[in-house]
């Protein structure tokens, strides 16, 4: 049976990225495995160069100043390392979630880390809006979409200081001005590749201000003067990610998969608003792209609903124990026909009902 992934991480990848992946990994350079090359081979660097240089292409900002970084460690490490890079005296954060709020725990080791808005009053189901953002501080960061809670940022805040993003999980999903911000971090495992690298992609100009020591491992400075070789790179998520990024180019880049994702988007949320089963936990007009979050009115029927979508090959749609109910994670390399044999299971049930 055809299984229709809705996990929300590690995340569906395109089924030609698997074949490829799984023919490299049993011969990709004469006999050798992408998994035994040597990450100094031309083989591998070649690799690395086109994984940076797509990232670029995708986000519009080649020739502008920004340095593109396949690390380890995932977000959680990029919690700590965006600090020890850029916080001299304070900084804020927009508090809109699980990752949010780990992000700010883990710079707060600092102590001088200030919420500018939070939305932890209602359980993180909207994205706050109309707070300042002061000039002294030395960054601002977000979290870009809410895996959890199903909330995504529709629109960003004008910002005079350095602005970094966690956009983990809606990286490559819709168009924006990528300019707006200075640093941009993801774990690959949501909407690019296989768990095990971070892409991180950071306007070079912002960093050495710091007056801190920072170790080797940590510096981003020092990853870029390596090429993201500092240490031995984890050779098979990157490629995997390089083969994600040209799948998407082909498909007519991130203008062409918005077009996509919205639809997904559409049919998943009229579907819970229409059927009086269902009832959304994000506030509509945050709604997330990528994480639909909703429950059942009626939780007589979980038993039934649950066994109903595990029969039609649905995997992945429980929700996070913060919410409850179900998430439907629909990332760039979801099919919409996953969507409408969710969407149908669902309406079956308002029929059995």
């Amino acid at each position: 049976m055809k299984k229709h992934n809705f996990s929300a991480g590690p995340c569906i990848l395109p089924q030609e990225v698997m074949q490829q992946t799984a023919a490299a990994v049993l011969d990709y350079d004469n006999g050798l495995s992408l998994i035994e090359i040597s990450h100094r081979s031309k083989a591998f660097v070649d690799i690395m160069e086109n994984a940076r240089a797509l990232v670029l292409e995708h986000l519009q900002l080649e020739g502008k100043g920004y340095k593109v970084l396949f690390l380890q460690g995932g977000a959680s490490t990029q919690f700590l390392m965006v600090a020890l890079n850029l916080l001299e005296k304070r900084a804020g954060y927009l508090n809109t979630g699980t990752w949010s709020k780990k992000a700010i725990k883990e710079a707060q080791i600092f102590d001088d880390i200030y919420e500018v808005a939070s939305s932890e009053n209602a359980n993180y189901n909207y994205i706050p809006k109309g707070y300042d953002i002061p000039k002294e501080y030395d960054y601002f960061h977000c979290t870009s979409n809410n895996t959890i809670f199903g909330t995504q940022m529709k629109d960003f805040p004008e910002c005079d200081i350095p602005f970094v993003c966690d956009m983990s999980s809606d990286i490559f999903s819709r168009q924006l001005d990528f300019t707006k911000f200075d640093l941009i971090y993801a774990g690959a495992q949501k909407n690019m590749g296989p768990a095990g690298t971070t892409l991180v992609i950071v306007k070079e100009d912002i960093l050495g201000q710091v007056s801190r020591h920072i170790p080797s491992m940590m510096d981003y400075k020092v990853h870029i003067s390596k090429s993201s070789m500092f240490n031995t790179p984890p050779v098979f998520a990157v490629y995997t990610s390089m083969l994600t990024l040209e799948w998407l180019k082909k498909l007519g880049g991130i203008a062409s998969i918005e077009k996509i994702n919205e639809k997904k988007a559409r049919l998943m949320y009229s579907e819970i608003d229409l059927n009086p089963l269902f009832k959304g936990f994000a506030t509509k007009e945050d709604r997330s792209f990528m994480n639909a979050t909703f429950t059942l009115v009626n939780e007589d029927l979980k038993e039934t609903f649950d066994t109903m979508w595990k029969d039609a090959g649905i995997n992945g749609l429980n929700g996070h124990r913060s919410v409850g109910g179900y998430r439907a994670s629909m990332y760039n390399a979801l099919p919409l026909d996953s969507v409408k044999v969710l969407v149908e299971v669902m309406s079956e049930l308002e029929r059995k009902a």
